[in-house]
């Protein structure tokens, strides 16, 4: 049966009636307001006064929404960081995580190994817009379990060794130079040791709070294999690291060095986080700290078998694996994580540093501006060279737990309370044997 021109006229509107009608639903299910939804806390990471410790990540979710027209992101503030692993523990347990979310580094390795989080190793292969290249390695290792990249690196902060300027000026010291080695750090720290006003004892001292582990990393130390399940306290270099600690300890003649001391300026040496160099280099936390001498810092020094490296602590953000907007939400988290222009307010609006080297070492920020301190900015091409040779934490469950108990055996070997001879391997021997149970 042949159709009339007007039936033909009239299905074809029909047709074009139902077509807009489903482009138009379609349309406005695209048009659906989104909610992306962000873990975090209140304060510093990096446990350090902070002011504003939501600025950077307030700057990232503007721009962010700026670029995404009908996407909202939104945060629960408040929560404090002591509270934070609990109620990110409840939320993932609920199953009502955020899409993206700060991952305390005691807890990654878990939410890595259980499926809590979303693997990115691939994403970011075949973003165009992305390269892992641009990150310093142990930032981005810290992300790393198992060979799959679970997380992205926000922030780090390096251990550095503060100078106290004014103590070695009065001592005709000069300061050392950044390749400064283990053998200069002690014949300094033996030169400025001695007592000041004649009382007969010694109320001025080479270093503060220089621990085993510090010097472990600096020297080449490997303690544990990566699986957490063996340990390697009688390596020839933790022998080698043990016995400067012993050397430097002596020097001390019992007395004991305290916060006190360093605070009123009778200490040559401290190492300090990054952190604590941004918060208390600056007016005013610098009157309230360290006001009666100057100071600045320096790499920590290299021992024979090693380099100046120092631990590093990173601030991690993943991805939920249970986000129902993974695309956007990898989007934010590159936004945080790896857009420069977040990335030099991490260096500008917070203690922590950025994670990409090409920031950290830009023109523009090679000398942090710093007009309220002694001595102007640090130097942030040196900064950049001890993150290059950062050494990660193990990230095994118990890994605190091991350090613990390696800490209080190692102390009594370092101040001459337990002998030396076969120290190291029974260390060895007890800590293997608490790793295998």
């Amino acid at each position: 049966m042949r159709m009339s021109v007007d039936a033909k006229r009239r299905l074809g509107l029909l047709l074009a009636a139902v077509l807009l009608l489903v482009l138009g639903g379609l349309y406005q299910q695209r048009q659906q307001p989104v909610t992306l939804r962000i873990g975090l806390f209140a304060g510093s990471n990096w446990d350090v006064p902070d002011s504003d410790s939501y600025a950077v990540v307030d700057a990232a979710v503007e721009k962010f929404e700026r670029e995404h027209p009908g996407v909202t992101v939104s945060y629960v503030s408040g929560i404090k960081k002591e509270d934070y692993s609990e109620w990110l523990a409840g939320r993932l347990l609920s199953g009502d995580e955020p899409d993206i979310f700060v991952i305390p580094g005691k807890d990654f390795n878990l939410y890595a190994s259980i499926g809590a989080l979303q693997p990115i190793s691939e994403t970011g292969s075949r973003d165009p817009s992305f390269s892992w290249e641009v990150y310093y390695p142990a930032a981005l290792d810290y992300g790393r379990y198992d060979g799959e990249i679970y997380a992205l690196p926000a922030a780090s902060v390096p251990t550095l060794m503060f100078v106290n300027k004014t103590l070695l000026a009065r001592e005709g010291i000069p300061i050392p130079r950044n390749d400064w080695t283990w053998q200069e750090f002690y014949e300094i720290c033996r030169r400025v040791t001695r007592d000041t006003d004649g009382d007969g004892r010694i109320d001025q001292f080479g270093v503060y709070d220089y621990g085993w582990r510090l010097a472990a990393v600096a020297n080449g130390v490997r303690l544990f294999r990566e699986d957490g399940k063996a340990s390697f306290f009688a390596d020839s270099r933790m022998e080698e690291t043990v016995r400067f600690l012993r050397e430097l300890h002596k020097l001390e003649q019992g007395r004991e060095v305290t916060a006190r001391d360093f605070d009123m300026g009778r200490v040559a040496f401290r190492p300090f986080t990054f952190a604590e160099y941004r918060t208390y280099k600056p007016y005013p936390w610098r009157i309230k700290k360290y006001s009666s001498f100057e100071w600045d810092c320096i790499p920590l020094p290299a021992g024979p078998s090693g380099s100046s490296s120092s631990s590093l602590q990173t601030m991690l953000m993943g991805m939920s694996a249970r986000s129902h907007h993974k695309g956007l939400a990898w989007q934010l988290l590159k936004e945080i994580c790896y857009d420069p222009e977040i990335q030099k307010l991490t260096l500008e609006r917070s203690q922590g540093l950025p994670v990409r080297r090409d920031v950290v070492e830009s023109g523009s920020l090679q000398e942090m501006p710093d007009t309220a301190s002694p001595g102007g900015g640090l130097d942030l091409r040196v900064v950049s060279a001890v993150m290059d040779h950062a050494v990660m934490e193990p990230k095994f469950a118990r890994y605190e737990e091991v350090m613990m108990r390696a800490d209080s055996e190692l102390r009594g070997v370092i101040d001459g309370s337990i002998p030396f001879d076969n120290a190291l391997n029974r260390i060895q021997k007890e800590i293997n044997g608490w790793l295998q149970q």
